[in-house]
Protein backbone atom coordinates (compact mmCIF):
# COMPACT_ATOMS: atom_id res chain seq x y z
CA UNK A 1 0.00 0.00 0.00
CA UNK A 2 1.57 3.25 -1.12
CA UNK A 3 1.52 5.85 1.88
CA UNK A 4 0.40 9.50 0.44
CA UNK A 5 1.89 12.77 1.66
CA UNK A 6 -0.50 15.73 2.64
CA UNK A 7 0.19 17.25 -0.29
CA UNK A 8 -1.04 14.34 -2.57
CA UNK A 9 -4.44 13.89 -0.32
CA UNK A 10 -5.06 17.49 -1.11
CA UNK A 11 -4.83 16.90 -4.38
CA UNK A 12 -6.63 13.86 -4.28
CA UNK A 13 -9.66 15.54 -2.65
CA UNK A 14 -9.56 18.42 -5.01
CA UNK A 15 -10.03 15.48 -7.85
CA UNK A 16 -12.89 14.39 -6.25
CA UNK A 17 -14.46 17.58 -5.98
CA UNK A 18 -13.98 18.74 -9.24
CA UNK A 19 -15.41 15.12 -10.42
CA UNK A 20 -18.25 16.13 -8.39
CA UNK A 21 -19.05 19.52 -9.48
CA UNK A 22 -18.23 18.69 -13.22
CA UNK A 23 -15.21 21.01 -13.56
CA UNK A 24 -12.08 20.24 -15.61
CA UNK A 25 -9.04 17.97 -14.04
CA UNK A 26 -6.27 19.99 -12.11
CA UNK A 27 -3.52 19.30 -15.08
CA UNK A 28 -6.25 20.86 -17.67
CA UNK A 29 -7.47 23.79 -15.31
CA UNK A 30 -8.17 27.40 -16.73
CA UNK A 31 -8.96 30.27 -14.97
CA UNK A 32 -10.77 33.36 -15.85
CA UNK A 33 -10.73 36.75 -15.15
CA UNK A 34 -12.71 39.26 -15.04
CA UNK A 35 -13.85 42.87 -13.30
CA UNK A 36 -15.15 42.19 -9.81
CA UNK A 37 -18.67 44.32 -11.20
CA UNK A 38 -18.81 42.58 -13.94
CA UNK A 39 -20.81 39.31 -14.34
CA UNK A 40 -19.49 38.53 -17.46
CA UNK A 41 -16.70 35.33 -17.48
CA UNK A 42 -14.35 37.27 -19.96
CA UNK A 43 -10.83 38.55 -18.84
CA UNK A 44 -11.15 42.17 -18.08
CA UNK A 45 -8.34 44.01 -16.35
CA UNK A 46 -9.96 45.50 -12.63
CA UNK A 47 -9.89 48.38 -11.12
CA UNK A 48 -9.69 48.96 -7.54
CA UNK A 49 -12.20 50.89 -5.98
CA UNK A 50 -11.20 54.17 -5.84
CA UNK A 51 -10.23 54.24 -1.91
CA UNK A 52 -7.65 51.63 -2.45
CA UNK A 53 -6.15 53.22 -5.87
CA UNK A 54 -5.84 56.31 -3.93
CA UNK A 55 -4.14 54.61 -0.83
CA UNK A 56 -1.27 52.77 -3.57
CA UNK A 57 -0.78 55.55 -5.59
CA UNK A 58 -0.39 58.26 -2.51
CA UNK A 59 1.05 61.35 -3.48
CA UNK A 60 4.65 61.17 -1.13
CA UNK A 61 4.75 57.07 -1.85
CA UNK A 62 4.87 58.39 -6.43
CA UNK A 63 7.28 61.48 -5.21
CA UNK A 64 9.70 58.75 -3.75
CA UNK A 65 9.52 56.86 -6.14
CA UNK A 66 9.91 59.07 -9.09
CA UNK A 67 13.32 60.19 -6.67
CA UNK A 68 14.77 56.83 -6.63
CA UNK A 69 14.07 55.38 -9.83
CA UNK A 70 12.20 57.73 -12.31
CA UNK A 71 9.84 55.41 -12.41
CA UNK A 72 6.85 56.50 -14.50
CA UNK A 73 3.54 55.58 -13.79
CA UNK A 74 1.48 54.08 -17.18
CA UNK A 75 -2.21 55.09 -16.70
CA UNK A 76 -3.11 52.60 -19.74
CA UNK A 77 -5.80 50.38 -18.57
CA UNK A 78 -5.36 48.91 -16.23
CA UNK A 79 -2.91 51.14 -14.22
CA UNK A 80 -2.90 48.79 -11.39
CA UNK A 81 -2.52 45.71 -13.21
CA UNK A 82 -5.30 43.36 -10.90
CA UNK A 83 -7.43 41.14 -11.79
CA UNK A 84 -10.04 38.89 -10.38
CA UNK A 85 -10.50 35.20 -11.41
CA UNK A 86 -13.19 32.96 -11.26
CA UNK A 87 -11.70 29.27 -9.89
CA UNK A 88 -10.44 28.24 -6.72
CA UNK A 89 -5.96 28.52 -6.64
CA UNK A 90 -3.69 26.15 -4.75
CA UNK A 91 -0.24 26.83 -4.50
CA UNK A 92 0.69 23.48 -6.10
CA UNK A 93 -0.93 24.35 -9.09
CA UNK A 94 1.26 27.91 -9.49
CA UNK A 95 2.99 27.00 -12.76
CA UNK A 96 -0.16 26.58 -14.38
CA UNK A 97 -2.19 29.34 -12.85
CA UNK A 98 0.76 31.62 -14.77
CA UNK A 99 1.06 30.14 -18.21
CA UNK A 100 -3.39 30.58 -17.74
CA UNK A 101 -2.50 34.21 -16.49
CA UNK A 102 0.23 35.00 -19.50
CA UNK A 103 -2.24 33.04 -22.29
CA UNK A 104 -5.38 34.85 -21.77
CA UNK A 105 -6.19 37.91 -24.68
CA UNK A 106 -7.53 39.89 -22.58
CA UNK A 107 -4.21 39.85 -19.60
CA UNK A 108 -1.93 39.75 -23.21
CA UNK A 109 -3.97 42.80 -24.75
CA UNK A 110 -3.85 44.51 -21.35
CA UNK A 111 -0.10 43.82 -20.79
CA UNK A 112 3.25 46.02 -21.55
CA UNK A 113 6.86 44.58 -22.65
CA UNK A 114 10.05 45.91 -22.57
CA UNK A 115 11.58 46.25 -26.30
CA UNK A 116 14.24 48.11 -26.97
CA UNK A 117 14.06 50.45 -24.23
CA UNK A 118 10.09 51.43 -24.91
CA UNK A 119 6.99 49.98 -23.57
CA UNK A 120 5.20 47.97 -26.15
CA UNK A 121 1.80 45.84 -26.00
CA UNK A 122 2.84 41.95 -25.19
CA UNK A 123 0.63 40.91 -28.62
CA UNK A 124 0.77 37.28 -28.39
CA UNK A 125 0.53 34.45 -25.83
CA UNK A 126 3.27 33.16 -23.55
CA UNK A 127 4.74 29.57 -25.36
CA UNK A 128 5.95 28.82 -21.19
CA UNK A 129 6.36 30.61 -18.08
CA UNK A 130 9.49 30.35 -15.26
CA UNK A 131 7.75 30.53 -11.88
CA UNK A 132 9.32 31.06 -8.56
CA UNK A 133 7.28 30.88 -5.46
CA UNK A 134 8.17 33.48 -3.44
CA UNK A 135 8.46 33.00 0.47
CA UNK A 136 5.92 35.74 2.07
CA UNK A 137 5.15 34.99 6.04
CA UNK A 138 6.15 38.27 7.29
CA UNK A 139 3.34 40.29 9.15
CA UNK A 140 5.85 42.86 10.42
CA UNK A 141 8.75 44.53 10.06
CA UNK A 142 11.11 42.80 12.52
CA UNK A 143 12.87 41.76 10.02
CA UNK A 144 14.75 45.05 9.61
CA UNK A 145 15.90 45.30 13.42
CA UNK A 146 19.42 43.85 12.49
CA UNK A 147 20.42 46.95 9.92
CA UNK A 148 19.83 49.40 12.72
CA UNK A 149 22.48 47.72 15.20
CA UNK A 150 24.68 46.34 12.78
CA UNK A 151 26.94 49.15 11.37
CA UNK A 152 25.06 50.29 8.56
CA UNK A 153 23.59 53.20 9.95
CA UNK A 154 24.06 55.56 12.16
CA UNK A 155 21.93 56.43 15.66
CA UNK A 156 20.25 59.07 13.81
CA UNK A 157 19.18 56.33 11.16
CA UNK A 158 21.47 58.15 8.43
CA UNK A 159 23.30 55.57 6.19
CA UNK A 160 26.86 54.87 6.62
CA UNK A 161 29.04 55.64 3.12
CA UNK A 162 31.76 54.28 2.18
CA UNK A 163 34.17 53.81 -0.88
CA UNK A 164 33.89 51.40 -4.05
CA UNK A 165 35.70 50.92 -6.93
CA UNK A 166 32.93 51.21 -9.42
CA UNK A 167 30.52 53.46 -7.59
CA UNK A 168 31.61 56.46 -6.73
CA UNK A 169 28.63 57.33 -4.61
CA UNK A 170 27.79 54.23 -2.65
CA UNK A 171 27.09 53.15 1.17
CA UNK A 172 26.73 50.39 3.72
CA UNK A 173 23.04 49.75 3.10
CA UNK A 174 23.71 48.70 -0.63
CA UNK A 175 26.85 46.96 0.30
CA UNK A 176 25.28 44.84 2.44
CA UNK A 177 21.71 44.22 -0.32
CA UNK A 178 24.26 43.37 -2.91
CA UNK A 179 27.49 41.61 -1.94
CA UNK A 180 28.35 38.63 0.28
CA UNK A 181 31.28 39.63 0.91
CA UNK A 182 30.23 42.58 2.65
CA UNK A 183 31.00 42.49 6.41
CA UNK A 184 27.38 43.44 7.12
CA UNK A 185 25.94 41.21 4.74
CA UNK A 186 25.03 38.03 7.09
CA UNK A 187 23.31 40.34 9.53
CA UNK A 188 19.92 39.39 7.38
CA UNK A 189 19.97 35.55 6.74
CA UNK A 190 19.28 33.47 4.31
CA UNK A 191 16.01 33.03 4.83
CA UNK A 192 14.41 35.96 5.75
CA UNK A 193 16.29 37.23 2.44
CA UNK A 194 14.05 35.27 0.55
CA UNK A 195 11.19 36.77 1.72
CA UNK A 196 8.96 39.30 -0.66
CA UNK A 197 9.35 41.87 2.26
CA UNK A 198 12.94 41.62 1.50
CA UNK A 199 12.79 41.74 -1.93
CA UNK A 200 10.65 44.72 -2.02
CA UNK A 201 13.03 46.72 0.17
CA UNK A 202 15.93 45.63 -1.95
CA UNK A 203 14.05 46.52 -4.94
CA UNK A 204 13.30 50.04 -3.62
CA UNK A 205 16.55 50.65 -2.33
CA UNK A 206 18.65 49.41 -5.53
CA UNK A 207 16.02 51.67 -7.37
CA UNK A 208 16.19 52.88 -11.24
CA UNK A 209 19.34 53.74 -13.73
CA UNK A 210 18.86 57.56 -12.67
CA UNK A 211 18.66 56.96 -8.75
CA UNK A 212 18.83 59.31 -6.15
CA UNK A 213 19.32 57.60 -3.08
CA UNK A 214 17.59 59.02 0.24
CA UNK A 215 20.56 59.91 2.99
CA UNK A 216 18.26 57.75 5.33
CA UNK A 217 16.84 54.54 5.82
CA UNK A 218 12.92 55.54 7.15
CA UNK A 219 11.82 56.16 3.65
CA UNK A 220 12.83 52.64 2.42
CA UNK A 221 11.42 51.53 5.28
CA UNK A 222 7.65 53.60 5.05
CA UNK A 223 7.42 52.90 1.44
CA UNK A 224 8.11 49.10 1.85
CA UNK A 225 5.10 49.17 4.54
CA UNK A 226 3.01 50.89 2.66
CA UNK A 227 3.16 48.99 -0.63
CA UNK A 228 3.58 45.36 1.56
CA UNK A 229 0.16 46.23 3.41
CA UNK A 230 -1.41 47.26 -0.22
CA UNK A 231 -0.27 43.88 -1.84
CA UNK A 232 -0.76 41.20 0.55
CA UNK A 233 -3.45 39.95 2.23
CA UNK A 234 -3.66 38.47 6.06
CA UNK A 235 -5.83 36.55 8.10
CA UNK A 236 -6.30 36.11 11.91
CA UNK A 237 -7.14 32.94 13.61
CA UNK A 238 -10.15 33.44 15.77
CA UNK A 239 -8.95 30.47 18.19
CA UNK A 240 -5.37 32.61 18.70
CA UNK A 241 -5.94 35.95 17.07
CA UNK A 242 -2.64 35.21 15.55
CA UNK A 243 -2.16 37.27 11.62
CA UNK A 244 -1.20 35.16 8.96
CA UNK A 245 -0.47 35.85 4.87
CA UNK A 246 -2.89 33.83 2.93
CA UNK A 247 -1.63 35.52 -0.48
CA UNK A 248 0.62 33.78 -2.26
CA UNK A 249 3.90 35.36 -4.16
CA UNK A 250 5.47 34.08 -7.56
CA UNK A 251 7.90 35.35 -9.73
CA UNK A 252 7.04 34.78 -12.95
CA UNK A 253 8.99 35.49 -16.61
CA UNK A 254 7.41 34.53 -19.50
CA UNK A 255 8.72 33.29 -23.08
CA UNK A 256 7.66 33.50 -26.57
CA UNK A 257 8.90 31.67 -29.59
CA UNK A 258 12.27 34.04 -29.68
CA UNK A 259 12.90 33.02 -25.87
CA UNK A 260 12.24 35.56 -23.08
CA UNK A 261 9.90 38.46 -23.48
CA UNK A 262 8.20 39.83 -20.12
CA UNK A 263 8.82 41.69 -18.70
CA UNK A 264 11.76 42.60 -20.75
CA UNK A 265 13.76 40.16 -22.82
CA UNK A 266 17.20 41.29 -20.69
CA UNK A 267 18.21 39.63 -17.65
CA UNK A 268 18.75 41.74 -14.81
CA UNK A 269 18.49 42.04 -10.74
CA UNK A 270 15.93 45.29 -11.31
CA UNK A 271 13.59 43.62 -13.99
CA UNK A 272 11.11 41.77 -12.50
CA UNK A 273 7.30 40.61 -12.54
CA UNK A 274 5.62 39.23 -9.17
CA UNK A 275 2.22 37.65 -9.01
CA UNK A 276 0.31 38.23 -6.06
CA UNK A 277 -2.69 36.03 -5.15
CA UNK A 278 -5.45 36.83 -3.06
CA UNK A 279 -7.21 32.89 -2.98
CA UNK A 280 -10.17 34.19 -0.79
CA UNK A 281 -10.87 37.42 -3.06
CA UNK A 282 -9.63 35.81 -5.93
CA UNK A 283 -7.36 38.62 -6.71
CA UNK A 284 -4.24 38.25 -8.46
CA UNK A 285 -2.07 42.17 -8.36
CA UNK A 286 0.90 42.36 -11.43
CA UNK A 287 4.13 44.03 -10.16
CA UNK A 288 6.67 44.94 -12.43
CA UNK A 289 9.62 46.46 -13.76
CA UNK A 290 12.64 46.82 -16.19
CA UNK A 291 15.96 48.25 -15.54
CA UNK A 292 17.40 50.56 -17.55
CA UNK A 293 14.29 52.46 -18.40
CA UNK A 294 12.69 53.93 -15.43
CA UNK A 295 9.53 52.64 -15.26
CA UNK A 296 7.95 50.67 -12.32
CA UNK A 297 4.55 49.56 -12.86
CA UNK A 298 1.62 48.61 -10.67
Amino acid sequence: MVALTLTDWCKLIHLVCLYRTGEEAVGDKRWTLTKRNQKKSTMEALKKERKKEKKLLDKDILTLLMKWCRWNFHFYKPSLCTFSFDQSFYPYNSERFALCFFRDPDVVSSLRKMETGAWVPLEKPAVSVDVEVVPCTKVSMELFDPIYSCGVLRPTGHVVKCFHDVYPDYDELRQMLQEEDSEHYHVIGRAERGEFMFRLFKHLCLGGELCQYEDTIDPYISTTKHIYKDLISVQKAPETNKISVVSTVLKVSAQDESGRCYPGRGEAEQTFAYIIVDPYKRHVTLLYHCYGVGSFTF
